[in-house]
C-alpha cells in the first residue's frame, strides 16, 4: 500500500471553492488536515511563510498583528479556533484582505460548533470535515489484504502507513493524551478530566448498541446531563459520533436511544464491532462529503424498533431514506428484520454487506454482497 500525500478526496473540491470563498477544514485530530492544506501551497511545508498555526508564539503574534505575507495567494490558519473570538479575526481578514487572497481555515474541532454565536461568519465560507482514509481512497481496486489492514489500523494515516502494531499502540495512547489534556483544555472550561478518561474507555464496548446514559451515569456516579455533556464534547472534538433512530409511521420505532462509533475505529476490540464501526465510519463519510460538497441535506441513522428488529444504517438524503445497510463480518443468511423493515418503511433497497464473495438478491429489494464491491459501486469517497 503506497501512502498518498497529496491527492486526498478533498483535495480537488477545497482548491475550487478557494476561489470563492475561504474554506474552513475540520476533522479529528491526525486526521491529516494539515497534510492536505500544505500540498494546495507551491513545494508546501510547515516552514511555508503562507502557514500559520495558532500553536506556534511567533505565528500566534504575526496572526494577531494581521502580518501576512506580501504575493502568497493562499493563506492557511492552522488550530486558530482555539483563540475565542476567532470568528471576528478570519471575518476581519478576509474581508480586507479576500479579494487578493485566499484563506484556509484548519481546526481538530467541530467548526460548524465553535463558529456559532458572535460575528457571523454566513456567506463567507465553504465548510468541509476531512475523514480518515476509506478503502476506496486507497486504491482504485482494493482487495482482501488492503481491507484487512484497514481493518486492522484504522484509518488515519500515520498508523495506517506505518502497519506496525506496536507504533500503533503509541500512537493511540500519545493521541488520547493530547486530546484530553491539550484540545480539551484549549477548548472546553471542564475539570473532570480524569472522569471523561474513564468514560471514554468505557465506551468502545458500548459501540454498536443503544447507549444507556443511564447506565453510564450510574457507572460514573454523575448526573445524566452530565454524561451527555462529556459525550458532547468527544463529539465537538472528533473522536465519536452518534446516529439517531429512524422511524417511520408503520414501525414503533425507539426514538431516544442513539448508537455510538469511534471516528477510529481500531479502538474496537470486538471484531464484528469493529466491522460496523468501519462501515459506519464510511457511510458517514459519504453523507458528509455529498453535503459539504453538493449541499444535499444529509443524515445517517440506524433501525430499532421497540421489539428489538434491528438494521444498522439508513441514508437519508433531502429528508428521504435511500438505502440501508445491515453490516456482518462473515457470510451470513439476512435476519427477518430486513423483509420486516423493508415492507414497512418505503426505503428503496436493503443491503447486508460482509467480508466474504457471495454476491445474490434474496428478495425483492434486498441484496447480500461483499464490502468492497459495495463500496465500489456506490461509488464511496
Amino acid at each position: 500500500m503506497s501512502k498518498i500525500l497529496h491527492n486526498r478526496y478533498l483535495s480537488a473540491r477545497i482548491n475550487s471553492d478557494l476561489s470563492e470563498k475561504m474554506v474552513l477544514l475540520a476533522g479529528p485530530r491526525q486526521v491529516g488536515k494539515t497534510t492536505l492544506a500544505l500540498s494546495l501551497l507551491a513545494n508546501g511545508s510547515r516552514e511555508h511563510p503562507a502557514y500559520f498555526n495558532w500553536d506556534d508564539d511567533h505565528d500566534r503574534a504575526r496572526i494577531r498583528k494581521h502580518e501576512l505575507p506580501t504575493g502568497e495567494p493562499l493563506i492557511i490558519l492552522d488550530e486558530i479556533h482555539k483563540f475565542k473570538p476567532w470568528r471576528n479575526l478570519i471575518k476581519g481578514l478576509f474581508d480586507k484582505r479576500g479579494a487578493n487572497r485566499s484563506f484556509l481555515v484548519t481546526g481538530s474541532a467541530r467548526l460548524d460548533h465553535y463558529r456559532r454565536g458572535g460575528d457571523s461568519l454566513q456567506g463567507r465560507y465553504h465548510f468541509y470535515r476531512l475523514h480518515p482514509f476509506s478503502i476506496m481512497e486507497l486504491e482504485a481496486n482494493p482487495d482482501a489484504d488492503t481491507l484487512s489492514m484497514l481493518l486492522k489500523f484504522g484509518g488515519f494515516p500515520e498508523p495506517l502507513f506505518s502497519q506496525n502494531e506496536r507504533a500503533w499502540r503509541r500512537w493511540r495512547h500519545e493521541r488520547h493524551s493530547r486530546i484530553l489534556r491539550d484540545d480539551l483544555r484549549d477548548l472546553e472550561h471542564v475539570r473532570e478530566i480524569s472522569q471523561i478518561e474513564v468514560l471514554l474507555s468505557s465506551l468502545p464496548e458500548r459501540v454498536g448498541s443503544p447507549l444507556s446514559i443511564r447506565s453510564l451515569r450510574e457507572d460514573l456516579g454523575v448526573a445524566h446531563d452530565t454524561v451527555e455533556r462529556w459525550i458532547s464534547i468527544l463529539e465537538n472534538l472528533y473522536v465519536v459520533f452518534r446516529i439517531m433512530p429512524f422511524g417511520a409511521p408503520k414501525i414503533r420505532a425507539v426514538k431516544k436511544e442513539k448508537k455510538l462509533y469511534f471516528w477510529d475505529w481500531s479502538e474496537i476490540s470486538n471484531s464484528g464491532s469493529r466491522m460496523e464501526n468501519m462501515v459506519a465510519c464510511q457511510l458517514l463519510k459519504y453523507c458528509h462529503f455529498l453535503e459539504d460538497s453538493e449541499g444535499y441535506e444529509m443524515e445517517l441513522r440506524y433501525l430499532r424498533d421497540t421489539d428489538r428488529r434491528e438494521v444498522d444504517f439508513v441514508v437519508i438524503k433531502d429528508r428521504k431514506p435511500v438505502f440501508a445497510v445491515e453490516c456482518k463480518s462473515g457470510e451470513k443468511s439476512i435476519g427477518p428484520a430486513m423483509e420486516y423493515f423493508r415492507q414497512r418503511t418505503g426505503i428503496p433497497v436493503f443491503y447486508q454487506v460482509h467480508l466474504g464473495t457471495k454476491d445474490y438478491e434474496p428478495g425483492p429489494g434486498i441484496r447480500v454482497l461483499p464490502w468492497l464491491q459495495f463500496c465500489r459501486e456506490m461509488k464511496m469517497p
